[in-house]
């Protein structure tokens, strides 16, 4: 590969030009193509979440949705409601029925950050979403089928997590098709100028023009 195409490919991801990014990337770029389950692992600020849009962007999903949840965000029972949706009456405040986010992402792609985070009742469903691409939204009994590619991510130690009986094993490995390990920036300290540079544009479109 040139030096000019090594850049072209790595822009794609925008995240790194070392050489073991490079080789993630042409990992990364052949796993797109198969609408399986990945699992990417790394540690904090490694650029899983901009990998996963990259997956997601060079596989023939592009230009479908592209929806992304942090699982450590939301307690239990609302994390099932915002990825399964719910019915009306399904609990206090619900006064109309909700789509979620794997409804919303059918046909494409729905990325699952901080994947550790979830509770054995939201592994279990996510296990069966996983194997049988169907659910039930919250208070519903009716199943809902859709076509969603799951890429999830997480800087836990989930074989740790088995041992201690925390993570459903079953669906570790349904999720893991694929492993993406990301190495920390410690070792591709070339890596790290181009991601402060996104993180700076980032801030940028989100904060307004003070100029």
């Amino acid at each position: 590969m040139s030096g000019s195409d090594h850049d072209d490919r790595i822009g794609e991801a925008g995240i790194g030009r070392s050489r073991s990014f490079v080789e993630i990337v042409e990992q990364a770029r052949d796993l797109a193509k198969i609408p399986r389950p990945i699992l990417i692992r790394g540690e904090r600020g490694t650029g899983k979440e901009l990998l996963a849009r990259f997956i997601h962007s060079a596989s023939p999903r592009r230009g479908r949705p592209y929806l992304i949840v942090n699982c450590g965000a939301f307690q239990d029972e609302l994390l099932l409601s915002h990825l399964f949706g719910h019915e009306r009456g399904a609990f206090t405040g619900a006064t109309e029925q909700r789509v979620g986010l794997f409804e919303g992402a059918h046909r494409g792609t729905l990325f699952l950050d901080e994947i550790a985070n979830l509770s054995r009742n939201a592994q279990a469903r996510l296990h069966r979403v996983v194997e049988y691409q169907t659910f039930q939204r919250v208070g519903g009994s009716t199943p809902v089928k859709v076509d969603v590619r799951l890429i999830a991510a997480t800087n836990a130690d989930l074989a740790g997590m088995i041992k201690r009986g925390e993570f459903m094993p079953d669906l570790y490995d349904r999720l893991r098709f694929a492993e993406i390990v990301l190495p920390p920036l410690r070792k591709r300290r070339q890596d790290i100028p181009r991601l402060i540079d996104h993180f700076i544009e980032q801030l940028h479109a989100e904060l307004p023009d003070l100029g």
